[in-house]
């Protein structure tokens, strides 16, 4: 049931972004109006996804993980019968608020199972997470063409409700914390901060970076923010414990996570554009939409596979030098990208290994973060990483659109050298995240050939 739910998350997260054109020709809408159709999705998830572990650690995983499921059942259903953009963003906003998903399942897993069993649920509910992001390039063109534009949001539909049911009926509720109300001030300031930095991030493509309204937003959250690590030193109930954000397994993750979550969402949102790029351009393969998508199928097999075999290679290896080999395996393929992409065999085989580097990595990294985390913690712990994943995300694609789109054709689209820089970057980001990941230690519970 875990492992539909998660799947399901993070296919609604990246099911719109292959068809974003088509949005545009559906509701008649210019393409700046439909991109928010993708941020304000990830704004309501970013908000939403560290209150939602904090809840679920003080009242009951399992009754937070019902409503996170239900929000993007709701989502989905007011997404199919949407009468214009402007409800089909605001359905995308229902959906993002039900970011807990997956934080509040990996919680579950460390709640319920034994220590030794904690990594290989991880691996497989984290390999799960990048098939359902793969997966969601490969099968939207499909299911737009075979069964129309509603069932793009009812099959989500279907499958999030039905997984809500049964984690009601089925699914026993762990241990809950000890009862307090959720701090206000706090949530309210780490939204605002949240909010801020990522419509700064987001439009900073468009507007550039040192435009007036970018610096006031990212100006605004550096403030806010401040005001929000002051409020939780101080206030007597914290949404989020900075102490433990500054532990070493904690804050090297983190990081880590951050770095790989920026070059993986880049990787994902450019790699289709430039097999899409037509030939006439003196470079790219021309592919369809769903021709691009397959291209993007390996991806997600290997990552499956890599990220149920992480695991056992951990116990062998140590997490923390499996992660960082996940790392360096993923700076290999993107700069192979950089320097190899006229043929479908060098595209295949950058997407196998860059999934053979995330499955490791991945897998690795959230299990260390889980095994490092106090039970009673361990939602929120996973949701602030997951939502820095999220912004790692945000600034990794919105510095690669600026490199990338610096320079254009007289046919308006970007020169080779953008792509070639843009996927340079990426690797230099992956080399970061893979020395980070490597300083990690092993959890005191997990040594001696357990993680």
């Amino acid at each position: 049931m875990l492992a539909v739910a998660v799947c399901s998350f993070a296919l609604m997260q990246s099911l719109t972004v292959p068809v974003l054109a088509r949005i545009a020709q559906e509701y008649d809408a210019a393409q700046s109006t439909v991109t928010w159709v993708l941020t304000g999705y990830l704004l309501a998830a970013s908000v939403a996804t560290p209150i939602a572990g904090r809840l679920g650690d003080v009242h009951g995983k399992r009754r937070v993980l019902v409503v996170s499921l239900g929000l993007l059942c709701a989502g989905s259903l007011l997404a199919a019968v949407a009468p214009s953009v402007g409800v089909l963003i605001a359905a995308r906003v229902v959906q993002g608020l039900g970011g807990g998903v997956v934080p509040l399942s990996f919680g579950i897993v460390r709640d319920r199972l034994d220590l030794p069993r904690v990594p290989g649920a991880i691996g497989l509910l984290s390999s799960l997470i990048a098939v359902g992001t793969g997966a969601a390039v490969v099968v939207a063109g499909p299911i737009i063409a075979t069964f129309g534009f509603a069932a793009l949001f009812l099959l989500p539909a279907a499958v999030t409700g039905a997984a809500a049911v049964a984690a009601r009926l089925l699914l026993p509720d762990p241990p809950r914390g000890e009862r307090a109300r959720l701090p206000l001030l706090p949530a309210v300031l780490l939204a605002a901060w949240l909010v801020a930095l990522l419509l700064g991030v987001t439009r900073a493509p468009v507007l550039g970076w040192t435009s007036a309204p970018v610096l006031a937003l990212l100006g605004g959250a550096v403030v806010v923010g401040g005001l929000w690590v002051r409020q939780e030193r101080r206030g007597p109930v914290p949404l989020i414990d900075l102490r433990l954000l500054a532990r070493r397994p904690v804050w090297t993750v983190n990081v880590a996570a951050m770095l790989l979550g920026g070059a993986l969402y880049a990787f994902v949102a450019f790699a289709p554009q430039l097999h899409q790029t037509p030939t006439s351009a003196g470079y790219g393969l021309g592919a369809t939409v769903t021709g691009s998508g397959l291209l993007m199928l390996p991806y997600s097999v290997a990552t499956f596979v890599l990220g149920l075999l992480s695991a056992p290679l951990a116990r062998r290896f140590g997490g923390p030098s499996v992660a960082a080999a996940g790392c360096l395996v993923t700076a290999a393929a993107t700069a192979l990208l950089a320097v190899a992409h006229d043929a479908v065999w060098q595209a295949a085989l950058v997407s196998t290994l860059v999934g053979v580097g995330n499955g490791l990595a991945f897998a690795c990294l959230t299990s260390l973060l889980v095994a490092s985390s106090p039970p009673e913690h361990s939602g929120v712990l996973s949701g602030m990483n997951a939502n820095l994943r999220t912004i790692g995300g945000s600034v990794g694609t919105a510095v690669v659109s600026s490199v990338v789109t610096a320079r254009t054709t007289a046919d308006g689209l970007p020169v080779e050298g953008g792509y070639v820089a843009g996927f340079l970057v990426l690797a230099v980001a992956l080399v970061a995240a893979a020395v980070v990941a490597r300083l990690v230690p092993t959890p005191p519970r997990t040594r001696g050939g357990r993680l």
